[in-house]
C-alpha cells in the first residue's frame, strides 16, 4: 500500500468509522518505526544525542541544550513557546486545536565526572549525562520529526514538552506552574532502561515509582578531647543512635505490604582521631508509594531525629530541603492510558515484547504531571545481545545503546497520534449516507 493511499484510508477512517481501531491505525506504529530506522533519520537522531551528551548542563542551566532544541524545531518547521521554567520549551504539531496530548523529555545532566572514554565524552568537567536525558531529548526530537512528516493524518495537537531540572529540581512542577500543560488532556514519558532488552518496553498500571524526599539533620553536642569524653556531649554517638532508630521506621512501624525506604547516605563530623566534634550532619532520602505513608515517614523522621538526639543530651534541627529538592509524589500510571500503551506498543513491537513489571522505589518528577492530568510513564529497553552489560543510571560509566533511539522516537510519536485519532468523535452510521460522494 503506497503512502498516499494509506493516508487516504486513515482520513476516511477518522471521518466515518464507528470502530476506533482498524488495520490502518494498527499499522501506524510499525510504519513510524520503519521511518525512524531510515539511515538519514537514525543518523540525525544519533547526532543530536551526541551533541547534547558532549555539553551536559545541570538543572535550570540547560541554556545551550535548550538552544539546540529550538534550532532543531526551527529546522523542522515546528512552532514552540519559550521559555518555561527558565529553559523549558513546548512545541506544537497539528491543528493547534483540541484535543491536545503531550509527550515529554527531561534535559538536565548530573554533577559527576564521566569515566567513559569515547569520541563524544562530556566536555564539561564534573558534569555528565549519566541518566539518559540526552537520549530522551533526542528521541522526543525524533518523535517530532516523525509527527511533522505525517502531520496530514493528525487530528488535534501534539505538545512537545522539553523540561529542565528533573534530577531533584522539580522542573516538571515549575513547567506546570508556568502553563506548559494548558489544554493538554494526557501526557506520555519514558526512561531508558540499561537492564532490559532492546526492542522491549515495560511498565504497569497504577503505582509505578515511589514518591521521594530528602532530609538533612544537624546534631549538636559539646566537643572536647577524646580521652576525657565525660567532659563532652558526643554528637557522633547521638547520630549513630539516630541512624539505627530511623531503620526501625520501616522494619517496625510500616505495614510489611506497604513498601517504604529510609536511607541515611550522608554522615559528616569530626576531622581528627582524638577530638570529639561539636556537631555532626547526617542526611538521606525516604520513599513510599502512597501520600499517606510518605507524610507519615516525614513526620516520624523529624520526631526520631529530635527525640533520639535529646536522649543523648544533644540538640537536633531537621531540614527537608524542599526549597531546592521538592518532594516528588508517587508516579501513578492511568489505567486507561495503560491499555492504550499496551495496544500501541504491542502493534509496534509485538505483545510478547510489552511487559508488566513490579513497582520500583526510584522516583520521577513526571509524577507532578500525573497529579494534574492522566499520565503514563514507561521504560525502554536498550540492552543489546552483543553489548557488554551496561552500567546502571547515575553511574560515571553509564552508556546509551543508540540502537534504542528509533524505538523511543517512534513509540512516543505513535502513542500521541493514536491517542488523538482514537479520541475523535464517532460518526453515527446513519450519517454516512450524507457523504455518498466519497
Amino acid at each position: 500500500m503506497d503512502y498516499s493511499r494509506w493516508v487516504f484510508l486513515i482520513l476516511i477512517f477518522v471521518s466515518f468509522s464507528a470502530t476506533p481501531i482498524c488495520s490502518e491505525l494498527s499499522e501506524i506504529p510499525s510504519k513510524f518505526l520503519d521511518f525512524a530506522k531510515k539511515a538519514e533519520v537514525f543518523d540525525w537522531i544519533v547526532g543530536v544525542r551526541r551533541r547534547i551528551h558532549e555539553n551536559p548542563e545541570l538543572g535550570y542551566e540547560e541554556l545551550e541544550t535548550s538552544k539546540l532544541i529550538r534550532q532543531e524545531l526551527d529546522n523542522l518547521g515546528i512552532e514552540y513557546n519559550y521559555p518555561f521554567a527558565t529553559t523549558g520549551i513546548v512545541g506544537f504539531i497539528g491543528s493547534g486545536k483540541p484535543p491536545f496530548v503531550a509527550i515529554r523529555a527531561d534535559m538536565d545532566a548530573l554533577p559527576m565526572q564521566e569515566m567513559v572514554d569515547w569520541e563524544h565524552k562530556s566536555r564539561n568537567p564534573g558534569k555528565m549525562h549519566a541518566c539518559g536525558h540526552d537520549a530522551h531529548v533526542a528521541m522526543l526530537l525524533g518523535a517530532a520529526k516523525i509527527l511533522q512528516e505525517h502531520r496530514d493524518i493528525l487530528k488535534g495537537t501534539v505538545a512537545l514538552v522539553f523540561q529542565p531540572a528533573e534530577e531533584g529540581g522539580g522542573g516538571a512542577k515549575k513547567m506546570i506552574d508556568a502553563g506548559a500543560l494548558e489544554n493538554v488532556e494526557a501526557i506520555f514519558g519514558l526512561h531508558v532502561n540499561p537492564n532490559f532488552p532492546l526492542g522491549k518496553v515495560s511498565s504497569r498500571s497504577g503505582p509505578f515509582l515511589a514518591g521521594s524526599g530528602f532530609f538533612e539533620a544537624v546534631i549538636t553536642g559539646k566537643g572536647g578531647h577524646a580521652a576525657i569524653p565525660q567532659h563532652s556531649i558526643d554528637p557522633i554517638l547521638a547520630a549513630s543512635n539516630v541512624i539505627v532508630s530511623l531503620q526501625h521506621l520501616v522494619s517496625r512501624e510500616a505495614d510489611p505490604l506497604d513498601s517504604q525506604v529510609v536511607t541515611v547516605a550522608k554522615f559528616q563530623g569530626g576531622g581528627a582521631f582524638n577530638v570529639i566534634p561539636d556537631s555532626v550532619t547526617i542526611g538521606g532520602t525516604f520513599r513510599a508509594f502512597s501520600k499517606e505513608s510518605f507524610q507519615q515517614l516525614r513526620q516520624r523522621i523529624q520526631e526520631v531525629i529530635v527525640g533520639q538526639a535529646a536522649v543523648q543530651r544533644c540538640n537536633a534541627t531537621v531540614d527537608f530541603l524542599t526549597n531546592d529538592k521538592p518532594f516528588f509524589p508517587p508516579t501513578v500510571n492511568d489505567k486507561n492510558l495503560h491499555k492504550h500503551f499496551q495496544r500501541v506498543a504491542g502493534d509496534m513491537l509485538g505483545n510478547n515484547h510489552v511487559k508488566d513489571m513490579e513497582p520500583l522505589m526510584g522516583s520521577e518528577d513526571f509524577a507532578f504531571y500525573q497529579e494534574v492530568i492522566p499520565g503514563y510513564f514507561y521504560l525502554l529497553g536498550m540492552q543489546d545481545e552483543t553489548n557488554e552489560n551496561l552500567a546502571s543510571v547515575h553511574s560515571p560509566y553509564f552508556k546509551i545503546n543508540e540502537k534504542a533511539l528509533p524505538f523511543g522516537a517512534a513509540l512516543q510519536a505513535s502513542l500521541a497520534i493514536r491517542y488523538l485519532l482514537e479520541a475523535q468523535p464517532q460518526v453515527p452510521s446513519s450519517s454516512i449516507n450524507d457523504h455518498d460522494e466519497l
